[in-house]
């Protein structure tokens, strides 16, 4: 049985949040946004952690892309023990964690839209 994936969603990362609704929350953590964040539109960050099953990720990665701000470059992602759905705008990257490859497809996409290295550093497990 495929484990339940789990990551982090910023709230304010979305233009439509009725995607919450549908989530379990599991906590919920607010950020105040420094200069290193460079995300100066905003204030703070409200990162909810999610648990979201096996069974629904795809759906739910489909949702998250569409529901993503239209006028910022964000990313969401959510993990299990094999694989990982890294969720931009428009663009979803389904990765097998052990492929460094996939990841640095990842990263490259993330970067081209203006996103922080730091953020987008993805790393394969061993």
């Amino acid at each position: 049985m495929t484990k339940n994936y789990k990551g982090v969603i910023i709230e304010e990362s979305l233009e439509d949040k009725l995607i919450l609704n549908q989530l379990k929350i599991t906590s919920t953590k607010i950020e105040a946004v420094t200069e290193k964040h460079q995300t100066p539109w905003i204030a703070q960050w409200t990162l909810h952690t999610v648990e979201i099953p096996a069974d629904q990720a795809g759906r739910i990665a489909k949702i998250i892309s569409q529901s993503l701000d239209s006028k910022h470059n964000w990313y969401a992602d959510f993990e299990n023990d094999t694989n990982h759905y890294i969720i931009f705008r428009d663009k979803i990257f389904f990765i097998d964690k052990t492929s460094q490859q996939e990841y640095d497809e990842a990263k490259k996409y993330g970067i081209s839209l203006g996103i922080p290295e730091y953020q987008v550093d993805f790393k394969a497990i061993k």
